[in-house]
């Protein structure tokens, strides 16, 4: 996918919608925030994480976009849900931590199924081999 898709007004206007859900608490999309690794501002947007084998990850569907740099650089980001603000602290994932959760992640965002080469019904292995494609991190609760 292009970087041009993701300035287009169809992109914008689907994550402005998502974006109310997630502010309401509604569907599986939460909204990530990040600061900008050159800028220092804070950047939001929306994701969908996914609880598998007992912690929290964030998938990179589109491949290693500006979150992705951001939330790595940084070290931290917050997580919204409705009223609900968590700051976590992230780490990469190996390829064959991150093959499960692509599979979870593949069930659950139906959006992006798309950007997968293997398919929900292919092994776990299918998905270790793209884990290259699709940056997975851990979340880890910061300290308070």
């Amino acid at each position: 996918m292009s970087a041009r898709t993701f300035r287009g007004w169809r992109w914008r206007l689907g994550n402005a919608l998502v974006t109310v859900f997630a502010r309401a608490g509604i569907g599986p999309i939460s909204l990530l925030t990040t600061t900008g690794r050159t800028t220092g501002r804070p950047h939001t947007v929306p994701v969908v994480p996914i609880d598998h084998a007992g912690s929290r990850w964030l998938v990179a569907p589109y491949g290693p976009v500006g979150w992705v740099h951001n939330a790595l650089a940084v070290g931290t980001v917050v997580l919204s849900y409705g009223r609900q603000r968590i700051s976590y602290t992230v780490r990469e994932a190996t390829p064959t931590e991150a093959g499960p959760v692509l599979k979870r992640y593949a069930t659950v965002a139906t959006r992006t199924r798309h950007c997968f080469t293997a398919g929900i019904d292919d092994p776990v292995e299918a998905f270790v081999a793209e884990a290259s494609e699709h940056p997975v991190l851990e979340l880890r609760p910061a300290p308070a």
